[in-house]
């Protein structure tokens, strides 16, 4: 009865801070009945309804992580707009930490990424099947920030422009060879040998993909111009003319950064010409004090992905022997992308869950709207770096940026 007593107590201290902090548009359904409104002057436009009493605890401490904690492990559900209900959960996160006085203290995460980790980790998220990629992601089966040149672009067509774009920054020239560092479903790799005429190796560590895109340049009749390899970057050998990493340098890890500049530097030829394209924090003290539902991410989404400021990209990329030449803040795309995955996932969403399961299915869920709202607010960036090897003469650059404008897409 003390505790009972307590508890509501503390629930109703809660209550009234959330509402004079924060003013959400939420409806709070409790286990037994009892609803409360979080809002002094707005609608309810999310109902969130805690399940069971050993959840208060988790909505009394609402931060990103907890409360994705909650909602996968089916303590709580919410109802509503889904970008109303990420909009309130991220309202629920910044009113807790004006109400405890400070950030809550988090502390940063180092991994070791040796090979085995690597590929586990891209397995875990990459291979949940690739009929569940389908659902949601454009035609090409693009996996990273579109290029939404005018803004009223679909998603299939700015994926392509995103392609065209990354190969004309390189100036990627007929019979030269590319390597694709991370090359997912093979999009990339049948683009530069089909529109460019580049001779192509991509390389991804999971089964899934690497299956995949083989079967998509074997159907392509493109087997001559390109080899798809399950391998680890750091196994490559040769040299190359051209060198793209797109969404892969996220599970390098902060501390092995120079060892990834130097192995791409070591790869691409003296007049070659590289683009590392990745997402990035907006914290310069690179992840010292992690960011609300960094927690979450590591542990049902990203297993081991770190990200770097993009003053230690370019810090590192230079201690790795290569010059960054053209660096693109890409984040108003990246935000973009992620709602037009998280409207096809919301329009499956039956589909999805029988195929994957209630657990899953939440946790893409959430991770798909929650990101779009990240990069939205600046909680995440993300920047297209394109480099060569310090070495090379001034006389080997462009003289502006025009040329990589002067493209079509056809």
């Amino acid at each position: 009865m003390f505790f009972k007593q307590a508890l509501d107590t503390q629930l109703d201290r809660w209550i009234a801070g959330m509402r004079e902090q924060a003013d959400l548009p939420v409806k709070l359904r409790l286990w037994d009945g009892h609803e409360y409104s979080l809002a002094r002057s707005t609608q309810p436009a999310v109902t969130l309804t805690v399940r069971e009493a050993a959840a208060l605890p988790l909505l009394l401490s609402p931060t990103l992580d907890n409360l994705g904690e909650a909602y996968v492990q089916e303590k709580i559900d919410v109802d509503g707009r889904l970008s109303d209900i990420i909009e309130v959960a991220y309202g629920l996160s910044s009113a807790t930490s004006k109400l405890a006085g400070s950030a809550i203290a988090r502390v940063a995460r180092h991994f070791s990424h040796t090979r085995q980790e690597d590929k586990k980790s891209i397995e875990y998220h990459y291979d949940v099947s690739n009929d569940f990629y389908r659902l949601w992601l454009d035609p090409n089966m693009v996996y990273s920030c579109a290029y939404f040149e005018h803004g009223n672009e679909d998603l299939a067509t700015a994926q392509l422009k995103k392609i065209d774009h990354i190969l004309t920054k390189i100036r990627l020239q007929p019979g030269q060879t590319l390597l694709d560092i991370g090359c997912g479903w093979g999009a990339l790799v049948l683009r530069a040998a089909q529109k460019f005429g580049a001779r192509c190796v991509g390389i991804t560590l999971s089964e899934n993909q690497f299956a995949l895109a083989t079967e998509r340049v074997r159907e392509a009749g493109l087997s001559d111009r390109i080899e798809i390899r399950l391998q680890d970057y750091r196994d490559v050998g040769g040299t190359f003319d051209r060198i793209t990493s797109v969404g892969m340098f996220e599970h390098v890890g902060k501390d092995n950064l120079v060892r990834y500049f130097s192995r791409m530097c070591e790869l691409l030829a003296d007049d070659g010409v590289a683009m590392n394209h990745g997402i990035t924090t907006p914290d310069a003290d690179n992840g010292k004090e992690p960011m609300d539902g960094a927690e979450f991410m590591n542990r049902y989404v990203f297993p081991q992905g770190e990200l770097p400021h993009i003053g230690l990209v370019l810090d590192t990329l230079s201690k790795g022997g290569l010059e960054a030449f053209d660096v693109e803040l890409l984040r108003r795309h990246y935000a973009t992308t992620l709602r037009h995955w998280a409207d096809n996932f919301e329009a499956r969403g039956d589909t999805i869950r029988e195929m994957i399961g209630e657990r899953k299915y939440r946790i893409w869920r959430v991770y798909l709207a929650g990101c779009a709202q990240a990069f939205e607010g600046e909680k995440m960036s993300i920047y297209q770096v394109v480099c060569h090897k310090a070495s090379r003469r001034a006389s080997t650059l462009p003289w502006s940026r025009r040329y990589i404008y002067e493209t079509t897409l056809d």
